[in-house]
């Protein structure tokens, strides 16, 4: 039986969770020696914030979560809308989701083959050639609509098809079993 302190310890932080805390333009957000993002938020600095989007293909530039870096990634707070920041701001965060959000755009499909529960690709993207994997039985490929897919490899790497109709019949073919 838990004693009132934990549970109390509990409930405290579940409702420090469930509060949204909006993070403006009145706090601010720096760059360190090393290329992370401290943020000082409400007077309290935060050291090398993650910084996340919370609808990555739907809204770029609203509602982003900045969280701590600790286990936890305790959320700090919310962007509600990026451009309501100065343009040395906006350059510091959208450099932290360009890093965190390296989606390369697959543009030609040479081959996938299929071994032993697993995919491997063999594909030409926008940043050039690349080989990866996925587990068949996992949820690696997201349809995001009739012809965008989301693949995320063994690896957690995410590539990016964003119609599936520019490929030609062959490579559509090849990608039928994940369709």
């Amino acid at each position: 039986m838990a004693d009132n302190n934990s549970i109390n310890t509990f409930e405290k932080e579940a409702e420090e969770m469930t509060v949204m805390r909006v993070i403006t333009s009145k706090d601010k957000f720096e760059r360190t020696a090393g290329g992370f993002v401290n943020l000082t938020f409400e007077g309290v600095k935060y050291e090398r914030v993650k910084i996340v989007r919370l609808f990555p293909f739907t809204d770029e530039n609203k509602y982003i979560s900045v969280r701590e870096n600790t286990d936890k990634a305790r959320e700090i707070g919310i962007i509600e809308d990026m451009d309501s920041f100065d343009d040395e701001t906006r350059e510091i965060i959208s450099e932290q989701l360009r890093l965190n959000y390296f989606t390369p755009v697959i543009k030609k499909i040479m081959s996938i083959k299929d071994e032993y529960g697993y995919a491997y690709f063999h594909v030409m993207t926008d940043k050039g050639e690349c080989n990866f994997a996925i587990n068949m039985a996992s949820n690696a490929v997201t349809k995001l609509s009739d012809s965008r897919l989301i693949i995320m490899d063994l690896d957690e790497n995410r590539f990016e098809i964003r119609d599936v109709n520019a490929l030609t019949q062959k490579e559509r073919r090849k990608l039928d079993l994940f369709l």
